[in-house]
């Protein structure tokens, strides 16, 4: 199997409009399929991409084991070359890694993973690599759930270098994103602003970042801003900085709030989207993460309301960046 076409070069001023994000773990129904020939997409992927891949601007998808092997491209690549096939040649692609722990407090060798990343850049020209700012494993074993950095001043500083090095080791761009807050999935160390600490982390490391709303809105949720006081303290943030705004599903049950990933946007969540389309300057697109859909490739008739009023929202956005609105 011949590599995909590179992902196209993407000019600075580019306005991409929506995009999908795709967690595709091996074994599940909306996932990768081991197969003799190397690995495959599901049925279901591929109606989904059938359905709907003229909605969006560009892709990513995440990274998850097939095994807990060492990283060899080579035992990816035909599952990956195969979920290309599938998709548009002439849209930009990025990548979601998961191995790059960036908050973790303890000592990590990101060269294997770094390497493996370089590898796969080289084959499908991702535009960027995307990755939350989190501690997903500690000693080597891998977290339910990427718990936020330490929030303390040694923490920013050893999650600050760690992000550096990130960068430095990558051939795409890094965009570093906000990390979730979710309480009951996740717990905190430490007391600083996440606002302030990420965008110092920002400046300091020279980092693009992803600003995933739901993640925000989380980080809100848990310091009593909720309502109108969603929209306190966002200023903080680094905005200029924000290449990519993400929407995954959201809930909130019992007063907290829960990121499931369910494919269920929130209302909180477009309306804060529409905010900060406003203030990130240097925005490139907006991404749905993680659609839900059954196996002819149709979204969940529950998500599809919001999903619409977010392609509506975006769509007018990205007109207005060509002059097209008027």
């Amino acid at each position: 199997m011949t590599a995909a076409a590179p992902s196209p070069t993407i000019p600075r001023t580019s306005r991409l409009g929506l995009g999908v994000g795709m967690d595709l773990p091996w074994g599940e129904r909306i996932g990768f399929t081991p197969t003799p020939g190397g690995g495959d997409v599901t049925p279901r992927v591929r109606a989904f991409l059938r359905r709907h891949q003229e909605h969006y601007g560009y892709s990513f998808f995440a990274f998850q084991p097939r095994n807990r092997a060492r990283l060899r491209a080579a035992d990816y690549v035909p599952a990956y070359d195969r979920l290309y096939d599938a998709m548009p040649s002439d849209r930009p692609r990025a990548f979601h890694q998961t191995l790059l722990n960036m908050g973790t407090p303890e000592a990590y060798d990101r060269r294997p993973v770094a390497d493996f990343t370089n590898e796969l850049h080289a084959r499908y020209g991702f535009s960027w690599v995307v990755e939350d700012l989190g501690i997903w494993s500690l000693r080597g074993r891998p977290l339910p759930y990427p718990l936020p950095p330490v929030m303390t001043e040694r923490g920013l500083e050893r999650a600050t270098a760690n992000a550096r090095e990130a960068r430095e080791l990558l051939r795409p761009d890094l965009h570093v994103e906000f990390p979730g807050f979710t309480e009951g999935g996740s717990f905190v160390l430490g007391d600083l602003d996440a606002f302030d600490y990420f965008r110092r982390l920002a400046d300091d490391a020279d980092v693009r970042v992803t600003l995933d709303v739901g993640h925000l809105l989380s980080y809100q949720w848990l310091r009593g801003r909720t309502g109108s006081a969603m929209y306190d303290g966002l200023d903080a943030l680094p905005l200029e900085r924000c290449r990519e705004l993400h929407l995954s599903g959201c809930q909130i049950v019992r007063g907290k709030f829960r990121d499931l990933h369910h494919g269920v946007l929130l209302d909180e969540q477009i309306d804060l989207t529409r905010h900060l389309l406003a203030r990130c300057p240097n925005l490139l697109g907006v991404t749905y993460e993680d659609p839900v859909y059954d196996e002819g490739g149709a979204l969940t008739p529950k998500s599809r309301p919001n999903y619409e009023r977010l392609r509506t929202l975006v769509a007018q956005w990205a007109a207005e960046g060509t002059g097209e609105a008027a």
